[in-house]
């Protein structure tokens, strides 16, 4: 599975977020390849990944993909993050 984490530079949030959403993949006991992107990046690894992550003002710049985007109000929240991916993947 390949999951996308995406923010509006690729440097800061993305990789925080990333890094969640791996510590709650790993509760979760789910293996996934999970890349941080900016948004101009993660226009063409969505059209490949299985779940985008992003922020609200984002999910809409993303274009055309198959992937399922789940927006995340909170990267910092891992409690939000494990919801969301669940419901997803569960």
């Amino acid at each position: 599975m390949k999951i996308v984490t995406v923010c509006g530079m690729g440097i800061g949030t993305s990789v925080l977020l990333k890094m969640n959403a791996e510590k709650v993949l790993r509760q979760l006991d789910i293996d996934a390849d999970v890349e941080a992107a900016d948004i101009g990046v993660a226009r063409g690894m969505a059209r490949t990944a299985d779940v985008v992550l992003t922020s609200a003002d984002l999910a809409d710049e993303l274009g055309e993909t198959s992937a399922k985007v789940i927006v995340i109000n909170n990267f910092t929240s891992i409690a939000e993050i494990t919801e969301k991916l669940s419901e997803v993947l569960g």
